[in-house]
């Protein structure tokens, strides 16, 4: 039986550079920092001062103003990325009516959920007495919210749930999407992540970890995929949502088709709670899952989105499990999109998503920045500047504590 096509039909975002693809995307290409130094007075005396976050957020006419006041930053992140990406699909309110609302579905997921309002009800709960804990303090931590809500609005009645996977959720929440659409399922799906991390609690926990860059008197400078003087990631936060649509009902209604979802592959490391799995198996075995299920050899990849976050131990484990699968490294362009906005957790696999359908459209690969020193093993091909590129294959990895791996595999669409 012949495989279902799947295209993408619409993105929105929410990121350090806005709300604006096409600006997200140039700034990118110019090689721009949305790294900065913190100016949350309770970060002051940490050992980290630096992140990515999300400024100057307006919610504008995607969230009625009651709401936008009430729920946390993750909801609304996701629910402006979701309705952007919908009018970024010809979607207008007036076209949502003519979708089998039965037939569509949302899966946005969270790494953290919450974390905001979860934190000021604690200190509600601690100051003032459980009778002042918020009425929504529930509604507004649990991670499918940002998907319930955004179904309310739009009408969606089809599948609707989170994915959690850390790092990897967003890449997770899309390959479920899709199935939903191979499945027969449905005809059209709202998909990705949300998260707002940068947050101090956040970058404390982190700092514990020891998984923090802290050149704070350079933030530009500390994010820095590969560079033998990377000390850690940048904590990031964001929201990446794309509409994934069968062909035939993109077809049908005449929807802008930007990229073909060519298939999808999961894999857990089963080793170790933060850390790679040394050997690599794990990563490889879900990027050979994904070219399996995208119908693709590993000839056929000539472009990566690297996971790639600046840990001395995560970036080169990656390369290492990714030359178990490509032979002639030196023949694929690769880059680390978090090099300029950070490491968004459960929205990273959504904004680079993005960042890969763009390299496609764009025919431009963005660069990697601060790549002054590179690893000896890095023997892929990673421009430090714009580089064009012909998309013919394209992979993007996402992976997350706890050992869960996903990667997406899309195409230019061709009309067959």
């Amino acid at each position: 039986m012949e495989k279902k096509r799947i295209v993408i039909t619409g993105m929105g975002l929410v990121s350090c550079f806005g709300s604006d693809i096409d600006h997200f995307y140039k700034q990118l290409l110019l090689g721009k920092s949305g790294i900065i130094a913190l100016t949350d007075p309770a970060v002051q005396d940490y050992s980290v001062r630096i992140g990515a976050p999300v400024q100057n957020f307006e919610t504008g006419d995607y969230l009625d103003r009651k709401q936008a006041r009430r729920v946390d930053r993750f909801i609304s992140f996701a629910m402006v990325a979701g309705k952007k990406a919908l009018e970024n699909a010809s979607l207008s309110k007036d076209a949502l009516e003519n979708l089998v609302k039965s037939r569509c579905g949302v899966i946005i997921g969270s790494g953290m959920g919450g974390m905001e309002t979860f934190i000021d009800n604690a200190y509600t709960l601690r100051d003032k007495g459980y009778k002042r804990v918020n009425p929504f303090f529930i509604p507004y931590i649990i991670s499918n919210m940002s998907g319930g809500l955004l179904a309310m609005d739009i009408g969606f009645m089809g599948p609707n749930y989170s994915i959690s996977t850390a790092c990897a959720t967003a890449n997770n929440s899309i390959i479920s999407a899709a199935n939903h659409i191979y499945s027969g399922e449905c005809d059209l799906m709202v998909c990705g992540g949300s998260e707002a991390s940068v947050i101090p609690l956040s970058v404390a926990g982190f700092i514990a970890c020891g998984a923090l860059s802290s050149r704070n008197d350079q933030p530009e400078k500390a994010s820095r995929p590969w560079d033998k003087g990377r000390d850690g990631f940048v904590l990031g936060e964001g929201a990446g949502v794309i509409v994934l649509e069968s062909l035939e009902h993109a077809l049908k209604r005449g929807a802008p088709i930007l990229a073909e979802y060519l298939g999808g592959g999961i894999s857990c490391d089963a080793y170790h709670m933060t850390e790679p799995r040394a050997d690599g198996e794990g990563v490889a075995l879900c990027i050979r899952n994904a070219l399996t299920n995208a119908g693709v050899t590993a000839d056929d990849v000539n472009y990566i989105n690297a996971h790639a976050t600046s840990t001395p131990v995560g970036d080169m484990a990656e390369v290492n499990a990714l030359k178990k699968v490509f032979k002639a490294p030196s023949h694929v362009v690769m880059n680390s999109t978090k090099s300029m906005i950070g490491h968004s957790l459960g929205a990273a696999g959504g904004l680079e998503a993005i960042a890969t359908v763009k390299t496609i459209t764009e025919k431009m690969a963005h660069p990697t920045i601060n790549l002054e020193d590179k690893e000896e093993g890095l023997t892929f091909n990673v421009p430090t500047k714009a580089h064009p590129i012909e998309v013919k294959v394209a992979l993007s990895n996402s992976f997350g504590f706890g050992g869960h791996n996903a990667s997406l595999v899309f195409a230019p669409y061709i009309p067959k």
